[in-house]
């Protein structure tokens, strides 16, 4: 954490001094009568009782005492070289500071925020502040200090539980975020660049903001109320005082602190997981076994969809709940239990959301039909949690021929794949071999070492597929492409 003080200049201070003194020296005191001086202004006190109120005075009283600054301290394993300072390296070389004996590891200090949800001491904050964390304190806003225990932490959606032990906690009304709506007000609580508790106020700009890059599993509140470093961890409320959020995330740009994009875990979401961790030490995650993808108005044409919407499925895992329900791909997955499917995310965080051998029933379109499915969930595996299952691909459409135009392709063998890294790829289908950089296919995303697999739901095994299927086409390209092991469809405008 760095900090910048603005001092003023001696100059002007010395400046500042002499007119006091002047004015002083004067007798230029209110009430009091200098030589030439127009009689003292009547001043109009404001009423001494309390005012009405008409801000967020009230809800800010009573959301601040349960905002708490969380330090945490680790230690970290350092290299020589990284001690050494630049000045004193670049005269005396990398070997300089090997004279001084600079130790393998030094201690790193970190700030951040944190609400507390429970008379019993449970504070809810981000895993950033507290990771790998050798000891925890927390300081609350009466000044009083604990040390903390860290009760339970999800990587994946960057949510930590820590606790306390004390007594008489202020504790912070927890919300719904479902309920959120862009433009309602929003006042993010914590203590950024550890200057104290701040509260600032904006509103929510944005609700269900994914693919952002910041988590695994990302379901964000946007605001533009400002979000520092420091405030990781800190509440959101809205103009009621309830927790709707856990603030975690800006975006900078380059900059240090706020750019009026900041995000929340909702309080919905972090609640699920806090209730986990503080029940067995660990969050366990539902799965369905597929790769899904977002249904861009491209994808939708190609597969007779009227509008955009839901998730298409890209690839199902053998021996999954996807796969034992007849999940097929090319399937789109409109509904979860009624619910509608707004995109590829959306599902992730729907069924993620629910406990393993979960009955569900999907709705779910396939050649131009609605058909319902059960499916019964399974504990999402370790490995696939580590994973990225994002498959998002865009484009339009149009005739079959101009939109492949500047792609080539070859037949795949052994000799193929192994060339474009296909070792463990697919055992028919034609690989890319040169996508022109200002082609629609490249715009579409499609690479060198793609191994295409359909032209327009048509199984291609080699290039004369490849080409008769191009040719019989009469309105847009949908190509289902084999990238790295994975599958994913790509519409080609």
């Amino acid at each position: 954490m760095s900090r910048s003080v603005f001092l003023q200049s001696p100059k002007a201070v010395v400046i500042a001094t002499a007119l006091v003194l002047a004015l002083g020296g004067w007798g230029f005191a209110v009430g009091q009568k200098g030589p030439g001086s127009n009689p003292p202004a009547t001043v109009k006190m404001a009423d001494q009782a309390e005012p009405s109120r008409t801000g967020f005075a009230p809800v800010v009283k009573r959301v601040v005492p349960a905002v708490v600054s969380v330090s945490s301290t680790k230690i970290v394993k350092t290299s020589q070289n990284q001690q050494i300072d630049p000045f004193f390296r670049q005269f005396f070389g990398d070997n300089f500071g090997g004279q001084f004996n600079l130790p393998d590891e030094q201690r790193s200090d970190g700030l951040g925020s944190g609400v507390i949800v429970s008379p019993e001491g449970y504070i809810l904050t981000n895993n950033h502040v507290v990771d790998g964390a050798t000891s925890v304190s927390v300081t609350l806003s009466d000044k009083r200090e604990f040390k903390a225990r860290v009760v339970g932490t999800d990587a994946r959606t960057d949510v930590a539980v820590i606790k306390i032990d004390a007594s008489n906690l202020p504790t912070i009304t927890v919300g719904n975020s479902d309920n959120v709506q862009v433009g309602d007000y929003a006042l993010a609580v914590g203590n950024p660049f550890g200057v104290g508790q701040s509260v600032t106020l904006g509103i929510v700009s944005a609700t269900h903001r994914s693919n952002q890059g910041i988590e695994n599993q990302e379901d964000f509140i946007q605001t533009d109320a400002a979000i520092n470093p420091g405030n990781s961890g800190g509440a959101l409320v809205n103009d009621r005082g309830e927790l709707i959020g856990i603030n975690t995330a800006i975006i900078a740009r380059g900059s240090a602190g706020n750019q009026g994009i900041g995000f929340a875990i909702p309080v919905n979401l972090a609640r699920n997981v806090m209730d986990q961790l503080i029940r067995s030490g660990k969050v366990t995650r539902a799965y369905l076994g597929i790769y899904p993808q977002d249904v861009t108005p491209s994808i939708a044409k190609a597969f007779g969809k009227k509008e955009p919407g839901g998730a298409l499925v890209a690839e199902v895992d053998s021996n999954t709940p996807a796969s034992r329900a007849g999940i097929e791909k090319g399937d789109i997955i409109l509904d979860v239990n009624g619910r509608a499917v707004a995109d590829a995310n959306g599902l992730r965080n729907t069924i993620s959301s629910m406990a393993p051998d979960a009955h569900v029933n999907l709705k779910v379109l396939r050649n131009g039909s609605d058909r319902d499915i059960a499916v019964t969930l399974s504990e999402l595996p370790a490995e696939e949690a580590q994973a990225d299952r994002s498959r998002n691909r865009g484009g339009g459409s149009d005739s079959s021929e101009e939109a492949l135009a500047g792609v080539t392709v070859e037949d795949l063998s052994a000799q193929s794949g192994r060339r474009f890294g296909q070792n463990n790829g697919p055992s028919s289908g034609v690989v890319v071999t040169n996508v022109r950089s200002n082609s629609a296919a490249a715009d579409a995303g499609l690479q060198p070492g793609d191994v295409i697999q359909e032209v327009n739901r048509q199984p291609v095994r080699n290039v004369a597929d490849f080409r008769r299927a191009v040719r019989s086409s009469n309105d847009g390209t949908l190509l289902l492409v084999n990238r790295n092991g994975r599958t994913a469809y790509v519409a080609i405008q």
